[in-house]
């Protein structure tokens, strides 16, 4: 049997923890959740191996997110890496893209399209095409910036 794909899961809202948990874990993901930047930063420096990073761009503080995706990005074998917002800015866009970030959506998430971009992601990453990862994400919900 395959080894189910981990995902790493940070929002500071709970309700939005527990709705993407359910989701993700009924998909076959294994799913580990924090609920701070800090908590999530310590899971990646614990050694545990995640396939995937899903957090929120604004917790504790403005772009906190980003902070993390930087620190994710240095993680080897580096993690699928996903930012979601409620509050996207060009210039929070612009920085995401130099992390790199894989893909970037929007809140209210459109879970079929943040499903489809992590498996999309997930292939390209098991073919063995790991530096094509940052570069095929995309950045949904930016028309309107």
């Amino acid at each position: 049997m395959a080894r189910k794909p981990s995902l790493l899961l940070v929002d500071d809202e709970a309700s939005v923890l527990l709705t993407l948990s359910m989701v993700f874990e009924g998909d076959g993901y294994s799913v580990t959740t924090a609920a701070s930047y800090r908590e999530a930063l310590q899971l990646l420096k614990t050694g545990q191996r995640f396939d995937v990073l899903v957090t929120d761009l604004c917790m504790e503080k403005d772009d906190i997110g980003l902070e993390l995706a930087e620190q994710a990005a240095k993680v080897r074998p580096r993690p699928i890496i996903i930012l979601i917002t409620g509050f996207a800015s060009v210039e929070n866009a612009r920085s995401a893209l130099q992390i790199p970030v894989d893909h970037y959506a929007l809140k209210p998430l459109d879970l079929d399209e943040l499903r489809t971009a992590m498996n999309r992601l997930l292939i390209i990453r098991r073919e063995g095409r790991q530096h094509a990862v940052g570069q095929v994400g995309r950045f949904s919900g930016l028309r309107s910036l």
